[in-house]
């Protein structure tokens, strides 16, 4: 007893909506070519709305393609004709349909899921709005577009026919497309007996073919890995047999993906074609996304490698941060590639993407502040681990540079943890980095020491810093900088070849030394805070001098020569006596007569 038309079609309909869901995880393959229902009668007691659902789901141009394809996979020729714009009778309009699926199962080159599925289709496939394009056949003649038309009929919503002038191209190409025909050679079991809507002849050549493009895709990899070993020692002078051997897996994968690819270009049905060819697509896409991953990894790993060897241990919590990060981005893409596989609308997809992420951004602020000040900390490298750094009031050798702190060891030996947001704002002062040491000493002779003692106390302790080695000759210098409160001030400064602090104590040791012999030799002594009181006869002023003083002060005034508050002007740049510099006896003096024995 022959199965009626219709319930074929509800049943392929279920078994296609089921493999749709099931074949993507068993297969990791991509949609399953079903489409949704057509429009279904209201339930009794509700009440029926209003809606412009064509019952055959003609409404959209991915309707209209979907549900003839189905009908015609029935064998259902007489629905499958109620999506063609043709007044033909009922067994021209059959044939028309069966030349029609010929065609397109043998020659039709196109996406049926980049099928427009709004009901004004997408005005960007043709210049009539009321056009929308399948896809295109190769002819003897040239290209056959396959068309849709919107058509209007009286009382009823607009549907999407085949067009009549693709229709009126069909038979020709029906012919010219004829060639050999697998099924009529096969015993009738193979052909009639179905799984889930195919014949089980193609279940039988799919298992051969993936059978096949395994057993290929393990030759070739064998052949491949001898040869990325070659270039892996060429390019990085290392060689990992392992890491190259978990390669293997993805790229056999992606030969698979284009095994399947190659095997659906022999298939005759354009469902069929259409469905492994999604699966290839996702096959590749899952092994290309796998092998990327796996590609980083090994990378990485040779990067991590020499950063440990050179002892760059402030870029390693870097390096594996930007590892992570690039495999989470490879695998969001893989992620939303897969869903844009399924004819699925990433606009949503991202515009959810974009909200949570804001309200991540702002929920984990402090998380987000602290891992980018650690990004900028590892790359600007004001600090590297090992250095001896004051941080604003804390001292200490900075341990370890991770994401979200940095530890440093105080002198006191503790631990601190400063959050690196709060750290790439602070005042790092790095010691390690210095190529040299500042001395800087203020020292205080007794007030006892004569002028001469004093000027035979700085050039002794001047030429002792010009003869160190280990002190910058052009920054060295010791001046008399002031009177104190109980000595004669001296300033010593000059930069010291070290870089260690031990070393430049020590030649600091060494200096400091020197300058107390230097001050024993000038016969004077260092000066304490102190007071002196002298006991003395108080002898009386001296008569003469100051009547010269106060006669002298006396004639300024007559003459309006008073020097209060500050010279005339005519006489403030010409003063009557002139102050000889250097004095007489410098060695800086040019003139010949200022020098003893010329």
């Amino acid at each position: 007893m022959k199965t009626p038309a219709c319930e074929v079609d509800s049943r392929r309909f279920w078994l296609f909506r089921w493999l749709s869901r099931a074949l993507p995880v068993l297969l990791l393959a991509g949609p399953a070519y079903a489409q949704t229902s057509p429009a279904s009668a209201p339930q009794p007691g509700t009440v029926e709305q209003q809606t412009d659902e064509d019952p055959l789901g003609r409404s959209t141009p991915y309707g209209t393609v979907r549900g003839f394809l189905r009908a015609a996979d029935a064998e259902d020729y007489a629905r499958a004709a109620q999506y063609l714009d043709t007044r033909r009778k009922e067994a021209a309009a059959e044939k028309i349909a069966r030349q029609l699926q010929a065609v397109m199962d043998r020659g039709l080159k196109a996406n049926l899921d980049r099928i427009s599925r709004k009901p004004e289709g997408d005005p960007q496939d043709a210049s009539d709005t009321e056009l929308e394009k399948i896809g295109t056949v190769a002819t003897r003649s040239g290209k056959l577009e396959i068309l849709l038309e919107r058509v209007e009929r009286r009382g009823q919503s607009p549907v999407w026919l085949f067009s009549s002038d693709t229709l009126a191209l069909i038979p020709e190409a029906s012919e010219e497309l004829s060639g050999f025909d697998l099924e009529r050679h096969l015993p009738r079991i193979l052909v009639d007996t179905t799984i889930l809507s195919f014949g089980i002849y193609r279940w039988i050549g799919s298992i051969l073919a993936i059978a096949l493009a395994l057993g290929l895709a393990g030759l070739v990899t064998r052949a491949i890995v001898p040869l990325l070993r070659r270039l892996l020692r060429r390019f990085t002078d290392e060689e990992d047999g392992r890491a190259l051997s978990s390669i293997k897996a993805p790229i056999r994968l992606i030969l698979v993906g284009l095994a399947i690819r190659l095997f659906t270009t022999v298939t005759q049905s354009l469902t069929v074609r259409q469905f492994w060819m999604q699966v290839s697509v996702t096959v590749g896409i899952i092994g290309l996304a796998w092998l990327v991953v796996k590609s980083n990894y090994i990378f990485s790993e040779f990067g991590l490698r020499r950063l440990r060897s050179s002892r760059n241990l402030g870029k390693i919590a870097m390096y594996t941060l930007a590892r992570r990060l690039f495999s989470a981005a490879v695998v969001v893409v893989t992620a939303l590639l897969l869903l844009q596989q399924t004819g699925m609308d990433l606009t949503a997809i991202l515009t959810g993407i974009g909200i949570g992420g804001i309200a991540f951004a702002l929920a984990a602020q402090k998380t987000l502040e602290n891992l980018f000040g650690g990004i900028m900390i590892i790359t600007d490298e004001p600090m590297r681990v090992g250095d001896f750094c004051r941080v604003d009031n804390l001292m200490g050798t900075v341990e370890d540079i991770g994401i979200r702190s940095t530890r440093i060891r105080t002198l006191s030996r503790t631990v601190i943890a400063v959050p690196n947001g709060q750290l790439a704002t602070m005042n790092i002062e790095n010691f390690s980095t210095r190529d040299k040491f500042w001395l800087r000493h203020q020292i205080g002779v007794r007030y006892e020491t004569s002028s001469d003692q004093l000027r035979y106390l700085l050039a002794g302790i001047r030429g002792m810093l010009y003869a160190h080695p280990r002190v910058e000759r052009d920054s060295a210098r010791i001046r008399f900088v002031g009177f104190g409160a109980s000595s004669l001030d001296l300033e010593i400064f000059a930069y010291v070849g070290a870089v260690e602090m031990a070393e430049f104590l020590a030649i600091q040791e060494d200096i400091l030394l020197r300058i107390m012999d230097i001050v024993a030799q000038a016969g004077t002594g260092m000066a304490f805070p102190s007071q002196t009181t002298y006991l003395a006869k108080d002898s009386p002023l001296d008569q003469k001098k100051t009547e010269e003083a106060l006669t002298r002060v006396r004639e300024w005034r007559e003459r309006g020569d008073l020097p209060f508050p500050d010279f005339r002007p005519d006489l403030a740049g010409h003063p009557s006596e002139r102050i000889e510099y250097p004095p007489t006896g410098s060695s800086l003096r040019s003139d010949p007569g200022s020098r003893e024995g010329k």
